[in-house]
């Protein structure tokens, strides 16, 4: 009874959905206020409506009720109960559901928290996010329905793909749809500004917190992954260029020019239209990712579906709200009148050049990816795009960025002298070309990527200080330490956002560049050496797991006679699905991680085993701690809270008109 009732709740949220994005429309446009506040319940009523399926689903998975079609397919009643309830969203249904639910969360957020929002605009606003939500609600109901039944239910389940049995992969889907999903308002509001024809400094600070939120969520999600694919997959990398990988990076890419190109808007009113243009992009890539790990049109050990046919559908959604809005955004350009004016030396100028880079690396990771499908295609080649295109075309977009990053940051707006800041900053750029030189001297190679990589994390995270530190005026030195902390909370999230960037390119340049790796066949009690460290082998037993067999390694390692670590690296086989995973045994530090894998047995006796050393590995997750955190406080910033400037400058016009 439930299930039918999460089924027939769906249904009426499909309903709601189509009544939400026409009636307010058309009230907007005739001014009725009746009609226009038809979009706030109906965007409550569709949010607790979806909720109510997504929980009856869930209900369905936790349950092991095997007469639902997708709970026999990714469930067995031998799973721990985390990965019951990760089963909800671990296939393409559960998943759509759940793309869903975020979607009309967002949408009640906009009505919970709308309130200083012209009526015409948050009206237009949740009736183009209740579109998105109907075309996708549509998509569910049709061609992904989660609560399809089965004549004949079987006894058991066939078990979650065991990749996914994993807390990492359990708490990464939902994050990044957040991230996904949340820029469908940074969308939302673009289309209602373009319908309005009008784009002001109000819109732009009503719209940053939507944007930040997302970009936070994304930030989450990527690292979670990223750090799965790093301890779970046995191969040592945290990021692959895979087709999926890249299509949560480029979103990423977009939102943070977006959330940039905002700023101008707020502060200047320039970069209107490009601003739109980016929010428009920045929900467009999203639905190109969903289109991607859907259609299985490109391979990626990541996707949860390869049915083309329902890829059309998504590709069908893309093509309207992506198209259809660049239609609406060529015709309607023209209203967006920039009124700013600034000189090439500005902190404006600054933005535009950061907006560009952003945008061009956002596209040639769109190339690489969907290179192959235009070759097959076009010229009926096979083709591989893989990591060293990647890092050869997009490498140096990150570098400019970070070189042009502390300096834009300090110059001020409308017109600059840009030699005085430089000349500001040389101390700065003295110990960072320091900190590359000494790196240079202690290395064991010759590799420039270390180097360069240590003096731009170095240069990155100074000038985050440095920005906060210029900002305190021209006091006593404890005076200034003490207004540095009472500075707005906007201004510590911007530099603590740069610093994490900063502290992720040190960790990214110097694991790609100084990383160690051994494979080999180890005996027991015979130890190996790799680097400094030696590794032995003590012994192999055989496990039985909640729902797995393991094969498990005890493994000393021991540099210059003393004992660091001892680990215990698996390789679990999952007889539900016959299919053997890795669990690599690491050993964190702050300066390196010991990374230790166990494979097969082998015919002359002994057993395949890798052995990896990772420096500085841990400081590209630290590196995105510190920029999602960097955003949270940001978003605690009470002027950046949704219309809190635009409630002050509402105050004021009314005054004066008085």
């Amino acid at each position: 009874m439930i299930i039918e009732l999460g089924h027939f709740a769906l249904i009426l949220a499909f309903a709601v959905a189509l009544v939400q994005a026409i009636i307010p429309l058309i009230g907007a446009h005739k001014r009725w206020p009746g009609w226009m506040a038809v979009s706030i319940p109906a965007a409550n009523a569709q949010f607790f409506l979806t909720a109510f399926a997504f929980a009856a689903l869930t209900y369905a998975f936790v349950t092991s009720d095997f007469s639902l079609k997708v709970v026999v397919q990714n469930s067995h009643t031998a799973k721990p109960m985390l990965y019951k309830v990760a089963g909800v969203w671990g296939n393409h249904e559960g998943s759509m559901l759940l793309w869903v639910l975020i979607l009309t969360l967002f949408g009640a957020c906009a009505a919970w928290f709308g309130g200083n929002l012209p009526p015409t605009l948050r009206a237009r606003v949740l009736a183009v996010q209740s579109s998105i939500g109907a075309a996708f609600l549509g998509f569910v109901l049709f061609t992904s329905n989660p609560f399809t039944r089965l004549q004949n239910p079987p006894f058991d389940g066939q078990g979650l793909n065991p990749l996914l049995q994993d807390p990492g992969l359990a708490f990464h889907p939902p994050f990044l749809y957040l991230g996904y999903v949340g820029l469908s308002m940074s969308f939302s509001f673009a289309v209602a500004a373009l319908i309005e024809g009008r784009v002001d400094a109000a819109w732009a600070r009503w719209v940053r917190p939507w944007t930040l939120a997302a970009w936070i969520f994304l930030t989450i999600g990527i690292a979670l992954g990223s750090w799965w694919a790093y301890y779970e997959l046995g191969w040592g990398g945290f990021w692959f260029w895979d087709s999926v990988e890249n299509a949560s990076f480029m979103p990423w890419l977009i939102a943070v020019a977006l959330l940039h190109s905002a700023i101008v808007v707020e502060k200047r009113e320039s970069l209107k239209s490009w601003t739109i243009l980016l929010a428009i992009l920045a929900f467009g890539f999203s639905l190109i990712g969903a289109f991607i790990v859907r259609s299985g049109i490109l391979t990626s050990v990541h996707a949860f579906a390869t049915d083309p046919e329902r890829g059309v559908y998504i590709l069908f959604i893309t093509a309207f709200f992506t198209g259809g809005s660049l239609i609406l955004f060529a015709i309607r350009a023209q209203a967006m009148e920039a009124k700013g004016i600034f000189s090439m030396a500005s902190r404006e100028t600054a933005l535009v050049l950061n907006n560009v880079l952003l945008a061009v690396a956002a596209f040639v990771v769109f190339i690489g990816t969907v290179w192959p499908l235009v070759a097959e295609v076009a010229f009926d080649r096979k083709l591989s795009v893989g990591a060293p295109f990647f890092n050869m075309a997009f490498t140096p977009f990150m570098v400019a960025l970070a070189v042009i990053l502390p300096i834009g940051a300090i110059l001020p707006w409308k017109r600059a002298r840009l030699a005085r800041a430089i000349k500001s900053m040389s101390g700065l750029i003295a110990l960072a070309l320091a900190a590359g030189v000494l790196i240079w001297s202690m290395q064991t190679g010759r590799t420039a990527l270390g180097p360069v990589g240590g003096a731009l994390g170095v240069w990155l995270v100074l000038g985050a200080i440095k920005d906060l530190w210029m900002r305190t005026g021209r006091n006593g030195f404890s005076a200034r330490v003490t207004r540095m902390f009472k500075l707005p909370r906007a201004d510590w999230g911007k530099a603590m956002a740069h610093g994490g960037f900063g502290i992720a390119i040190t960790g990214i340049a110097c694991l790609t560049a100084w990383s160690e790796e051994d494979i080999r066949v180890a005996n027991l009690n015979e130890p190996f050496t790799v680097g400094t460290l030696e590794v032995t082998l003590l012994d192999v037993s055989r496990l039985q797991g909640p729902n797995y067999v393991t094969t498990m390694g005890e493994m000393s390692v021991t540099e210059n006679g003393k004992l660091i670590t001892m680990l215990k690296p698996e390789k679990r086989v999952y007889p539900v699905q016959a299919m053997p995973t890795t669990e690599a045994a690491i050993h964190n530090g702050f300066l390196r991680d010991i990374y230790l894998v166990i494979g097969d047995a082998q015919q002359g006796g002994g057993w395949a085993v890798r052995t990896y050393i990772k420096p500085f590995a841990s400081w590209i997750w630290a590196g995105c701690i510190v920029m999602a955190l960097g955003g949270m406080v940001s978003l605690t910033d009470r002027r950046y809270r949704v219309a809190a400037g635009a409630r002050k400058q509402r105050r004021t016009a009314m005054a004066a008109a008085e």
